[in-house]
């Protein structure tokens, strides 16, 4: 009899709630996040001998104990914030949040949802998702000192200064400057500081995008031969999918990154909309990528326009083209996997990447399922690459 543990994790508490495949509650608890906390946590698991411990948001606010479980040799399962949600408004008839029904509600949800993602820590994925997070926090603060740097600069030059602005320009600009009073002074005085920022900034991000290229290419992947995919770009995606096989075919794959469009058909009128869920930052890895290629002469901007010359609007077009290069990048990352499988350790053939701690498992769960509707296969070649 297998017990399923549903926990609500937080950082320095945990609640859990163990269940029987009846539904039946056996034990309940909370727990700090210390290492006495934890231990007493793992003692009071253990009591069962068959059992599995599902967490809600193994990729976020969960992974801190999913990756101590998974160490300490427990078998861990992801369960999606959305899905407990679901079951905890189904099982309360409302949907008041509190951490003991939390822990039930992500137990619940684990044992009615039979193909949820199973957890493994893979070192390489980790350390290639917390870089990625660096790379994006860079970029904001790189974005957050420009636009402080030319909310000064056009206060000590008329009209300001050009919308894409480096250091060096920004140097030039303040080079012949002479304050005439005390606020010119500080104002100018802060514009140094600001590029100073700005230099330190664009430092850090060529070592880290240096480092990215690095450690991507020594996992095998060939994403950065994709027009638009760069070193931080293939980072995430490599972190945040895990194992490209835990995907079914590429619908499946295009409807966890958000790009699959829902289906908003009513009576006669046949129709779709935008798809809202899905993960985010993958989502806006395909963004980036269909807009650097609109911006060459690629397939993806020929694709585009054929699109365009069809009738539908700018929006809509990109919108396609980036359920299109979903499925090139589906396609790309399945092959490095295939040669990965052939390669050294860690991904010799008969080798079984069953899960990772950012989702890698030839499983899929409810949310994987295509939104559009039954999966058409294609031939890759025909879809729009570098």
């Amino acid at each position: 009899m297998t017990v399923i543990i549903g926990m609500d994790p937080h950082k320095r508490s945990a609640t859990i709630e163990a269940l029987d495949p009846t539904s039946k509650i056996l034990a309940t608890g909370r727990y700090s996040t210390d290492n006495t906390g934890y231990a007493e946590m793992l003692t009071a698991g253990r009591q069962f001998p068959d059992r599995v411990w599902a967490v809600e948001g193994c990729n976020g606010i969960g992974r801190h104990l999913a990756h101590r479980l998974v160490h300490d040799g427990e078998t861990v399962i992801d369960v999606p914030a959305k899905l407990s949600a679901q079951v905890r408004v189904f099982a309360t008839g409302n949907g008041r949040k509190t951490d003991p029904v939390d822990a039930h509600s992500v137990a619940l949800a684990a044992l009615h949802a039979p193909n949820l993602r199973r957890v493994e820590a893979d070192p390489e994925l980790v350390a290639l998702g917390m870089l990625a997070d660096r790379r994006d926090e860079l970029g904001r603060s790189r974005t957050e000192t420009v636009c402080r740097l030319h909310r000064l600069l056009l206060e000590l030059i008329p009209g300001g200064a050009k919308t894409f602005l480096s250091a060096r320009q920004a140097r030039e600009l303040i080079a012949p400057i002479t304050p005439s009073d005390a606020a010119a002074r500080v104002r100018l005085r802060l514009v140094v500081e600001l590029i100073e920022d700005l230099e330190t900034i664009d430092r850090k991000t060529k070592a880290a995008d240096k480092e990215l290229r690095q450690l991507v290419a020594e996992r095998g992947s060939t994403l950065m031969d994709l027009h638009g995919i760069g070193p931080s770009s293939a980072a995430r995606l490599l972190a945040d999918t895990g194992d490209i096989r835990r995907f079914r075919d590429r619908d499946r794959f295009a409807s966890w990154n958000g790009t699959a469009p829902l289906d908003a058909s009513s009576g006669d009128q046949q129709r779709h909309r935008l798809s809202r869920a899905g993960n985010r930052k993958i989502n806006r890895v395909l963004h980036i990528m269909a807009i650097v290629q609109l911006r060459n002469r690629t397939p993806g901007r020929l694709y585009y326009d054929g699109r365009r010359a069809g009738g539908k609007t700018s929006m809509e077009a990109v919108r396609a083209l980036k359920r299109r290069l979903s499925n090139v990048v589906y396609a790309r990352m399945l092959a490095d996997q295939r040669q990965r499988d052939l390669a050294g350790p860690g991904g010799q053939s008969g080798t079984t990447l069953d899960s990772s701690a950012t989702g890698s498992n030839p499983h899929t769960d409810p949310s994987d399922k295509p939104h559009p509707g039954p999966n058409k296969q294609a031939n890759p070649t025909t879809m729009p690459t570098s």
